[in-house]
């Protein structure tokens, strides 16, 4: 096993998952902090890269397009500090990043890992039942309702309506931003037929938690990543298709295997052994898996 231990946290790779547990640096934030131990295992990643500093290098891991919930709800970019993808790595342990981001790289070829999107959540998301306080009110998600409670900060024409339940059913979308200089940040859940139209802004709706900015926002982004991990996925290819015609399918040939693509694979794998990447066992192993496509 793979393993680099850092004040900000400790990533391990077993050639089948990379596991991802924070640190206790100050530099973790808080969303790294509640949302613990991240497995991702290698097929849902896209890349890893280290990119070497004066003071400190950087350690990143990219994962492919849909694969995580938490990715999804925040746009494929969490602040640093949430960021559970990404290491900070001292000066020193540059050689053992480098021998990290080898091992990840060289499992990927291995496995041949496809690295584009997927139409199916990889992750599971943040555990369940999760509750969170900010802004204007907590929420609470079971894994079938979402709860929606008021605080004394609420516009009192969204809290006189009481607390708020949804049913995982009825919930169309997940919607979060963050706090932006003096733009408010909100977490919204988009409900019924009408989740298409403007809804009220986030102060006045009764289905959305104003966020103002404050440590708590960003685990908001915990809990629409649990919500959303349970919804359709956005990539998944629609239920409904073109009419069958009449009759059995016909059959379709196997696609023919791009001759072009198999001798640039053969030559790229003859790089890594030469260079030592690939052992002698591991060169014509997947040497053998190539050719076997000729």
């Amino acid at each position: 096993m793979t393993e680099i231990i850092q004040k900000d946290g400790t990533w391990s790779f077993d050639g089948d998952v990379i596991r991802i547990v924070p640190g206790g640096d100050k530099s973790v934030g808080l969303l790294r902090q509640t949302l613990g131990e991240v497995v991702v295992p290698l097929r849902a990643v896209a890349g890893i890269s280290f990119e070497a500093g004066r003071k400190a290098g950087r350690l990143r891991l990219r994962l492919r397009d849909g694969a995580d919930p938490l990715l999804r709800i925040t746009g494929g970019k969490p602040a640093d500090g949430s960021d559970p993808y990404r290491l900070v790595v001292a000066s020193d342990r540059g050689g053992v990043a480098e021998y990290f981001v080898d091992e990840v790289r060289r499992a990927m070829l291995l496995e041949r890992v496809e690295t584009g999107p997927v139409d199916a959540y990889l992750l599971p998301g943040p555990s369940l039942p999760i509750t969170v306080g900010a802004g204007d009110g907590t929420v609470t998600f079971d894994g079938e309702h979402i709860r929606l409670e008021w605080n004394w900060k609420t516009e009192d024409s969204k809290a006189s309506g009481g607390t708020r339940t949804l049913a995982l059913a009825d919930v169309a979308a997940v919607e979060w931003l963050p706090a932006a200089g003096l733009e408010n940040g909100y977490l919204r859940f988009r409900v019924g037929v009408g989740a298409a139209s403007s809804p009220p802004a986030p102060k006045y709706d009764p289905y959305a938690v104003e966020l103002y900015g404050f440590r708590k926002d960003p685990l908001m982004a915990l809990v629409g990543a649990a919500v959303v991990a349970r919804l359709p996925h956005p990539n998944a290819p629609a239920a409904d298709g073109p009419p069958a015609a009449d009759g059995p399918p016909a059959a379709e040939p196997p696609p023919a295997a791009d001759h072009d693509v198999l001798l640039r694979r053969l030559r790229e794998l003859g790089d890594l052994h030469r260079t030592g990447i690939l052992t002698d066992e591991e060169f014509t192993a997947a040497k053998q898996a190539v050719l076997k496509q000729l």
